[in-house]
């Protein structure tokens, strides 16, 4: 009751501010998902979500990443759970674009390990961006990152696309991991 109140397009605006800072993360997540919901009851939620965020357990934030409203995804990508990430590559709204441009340096382990079991695995826009995080990321002291990382995209391309990203990449060892053989064998 209090959730449809607070997201009613005619309650006014103080009422709304206090009902959704009484609410649960769930129901929470269902007024920042609801497209029929008051703008600015939206905004609120998905506000305080990201405050929530901080303070939630690794099930909540699982059980929350598959319904994340949009401006939570860069704080989902970025949870060093493998759980949650394994999670929020299931988003039905989670689109080819929105997860490319998530995938930016510094790559962790998690997140590479997780995109390497999820749908994603064979789209090769996916896998170029996921090369490209890695070489920057392989540098880094604390990476926790090794070539093995690499196979599964490398695999993912076709031989020309292997052949633009070999000549992209900074890490020798990556390069040649990536550039075709010349002898068919890979």
């Amino acid at each position: 009751m209090l959730r449809w109140i607070a997201q009613h397009p005619k309650a006014p605006a103080h009422l709304r501010s206090r009902l959704l800072a009484r609410l649960p993360w769930r129901a929470l997540a269902a007024v920042a998902a609801d497209a029929g919901a008051h703008p600015q009851a939206r905004q609120q939620a998905t506000e305080k979500l990201q405050q929530l965020w901080t303070v939630m357990t690794t099930g909540e934030r699982r059980s929350l990443a598959i319904h994340a409203p949009r401006p939570l995804w860069p704080l989902v990508w970025r949870t060093p759970a493998a759980s949650v990430l394994t999670a929020f590559l299931h988003h039905p709204k989670l689109g080819l674009e929105a997860l490319v441009a998530l995938i930016q340096p510094p790559l962790r382990p998690p997140q590479a390990e997780a995109l390497a079991l999820s749908r994603w695995r064979e789209a090769g826009p996916v896998a170029e961006q996921v090369l490209q995080a890695l070489d920057r990321s392989l540098a880094l002291p604390d990476s926790g990152l090794a070539l093995g990382h690499a196979a599964p995209w490398i695999k993912a391309l076709d031989e020309e696309t292997r052949i633009l990203v070999a000549s992209r990449t900074v890490t020798p060892s990556l390069r040649r991991m990536a550039h075709p053989r010349r002898d068919g064998a890979d």
